[in-house]
């Protein structure tokens, strides 16, 4: 579940935290619509991405709190030349 969940912060557009508890690998496909507002309509009829995640695996993505590791860059200077 690790890998997928670091897959799912760049199509939810946040970070995800894995709360689920499963241990494992698993192979599975999920069939969502692209979640760009520019993108071209479908025409399968395919869910959006949190209703695939619910109804497809059986998972539910809530919004939650959650401490989370976090890069801060405080300065930053060009390289001198040598």
């Amino acid at each position: 579940m690790p890998e997928f969940v670091s897959r799912l912060d760049f199509v939810a557009g946040r970070v995800v935290v894995d709360r689920s508890g499963l241990t494992g690998r698993y192979e599975f496909t999920v069939r969502f619509a692209p979640p760009a507002a520019g993108a071209p309509a479908r025409s399968d009829d395919a869910p959006d991405f949190f209703t695939a995640i619910q109804e497809q695996l059986g998972l539910r993505l809530r919004a939650t709190r959650a401490p989370v590791d976090t890069l801060v860059i405080d300065h930053i200077e060009r390289p001198e030349e040598n």
